[in-house]
């Protein structure tokens, strides 16, 4: 398990915000970690409830239908790095 960046880990308190995740620290989600399936179990009802908080804390507006927003929800490291290149200045 590899360790967080700083935007990784404000990423993922986002993430347990948004979520309401009790049973996970923000700390302990692996940047490479699957946020789907096998990995953090999420579903389309959570990504809907994350491109909602990115949008209102980044400006960032997440498309469902456009393949990079679906790529960017592979991992917490693939989503930072998403969110990053994408926010408003």
């Amino acid at each position: 398990m590899s360790a967080q960046t700083a935007a990784q880990l404000e990423m993922a308190e986002l993430l347990v915000e948004a979520l309401n995740l009790e049973d996970i620290a923000a700390d302990e989600i692996a940047p490479d970690e699957s946020l789907f399936g096998d990995g953090l179990g999420l579903d389309s009802i959570d990504a809907l409830e994350i491109a909602l908080a990115i949008s209102q804390k980044y400006g960032v507006q997440m498309q469902a239908e456009d393949e990079s927003t679906r790529k960017a929800f592979t991992s917490l490291a693939t989503l930072t790095d998403f969110v990053q290149a994408n926010k408003s200045k």
